[in-house]
């Protein structure tokens, strides 16, 4: 599995070849010619490693979205992955402090965590990431997400807006 991942991609089980085909020409056809995607060791998980900026990504794959919405069959999400670290609590939680830097004095925040094969709890991971961000949490509506994304040996950790995920069919409806 790609290990500096910056894109992690859900797709239905079994159909994860068809979904890297698809991720890999969607990609070359917003300008990268070099993306790299493969299975990762949960069913339906994608991760890919783009050239180009993850967030520009999901803004151009958005778009081409709403332009072309026949040339989306497999993919059902993407999400941008600023950071990668093996999943250790330490690591996790230094990381999410080090990129919730950006996260505004009057901004609110929540953590997001979403674990695969791992025997870490949610809460243990939400609670070593949370009481180190001094920022008003809102669960609701938050201007800013700290995600935290484990894929059993490794973990994505990005801050993002709420719109920053692609929702192939919240979008399409």
């Amino acid at each position: 599995m790609i290990r500096d991942f910056n894109l992690l991609v859900s797709c239905p089980r079994m159909r994860e070849s068809d979904a890297c085909t698809e991720v890999w020409f969607l990609l070359s056809k917003i300008g990268d010619r070099e993306i790299v995607v493969e299975k990762s060791e949960v069913s339906g998980l994608l991760v890919a490693k783009t050239n180009l900026e993850p967030f520009k990504v999901i803004a151009e794959l958005r778009r081409l979205l709403r332009e072309q919405p026949q040339e989306f069959r497999y993919i059902l999400r993407v999400v941008p992955i600023e950071v990668v670290v093996p999943t250790r609590l330490e690591l996790i939680r230094k990381t999410s402090l080090e990129l919730s830097a950006r996260i505004g004095e009057s901004e609110t925040f929540r953590v997001t965590v979403e674990k695969r094969h791992s025997s870490f709890s949610s809460k243990e991971i939400i609670e070593a990431v949370a009481e180190g961000i001094n920022r008003k949490v809102d669960l609701v509506k938050p201007d800013r997400i700290v995600l935290i994304e484990v894929v059993g040996g490794l973990t994505g950790v990005s801050v993002i807006k709420p719109e920053d995920v692609l929702s192939i069919v919240k979008e399409k409806v």
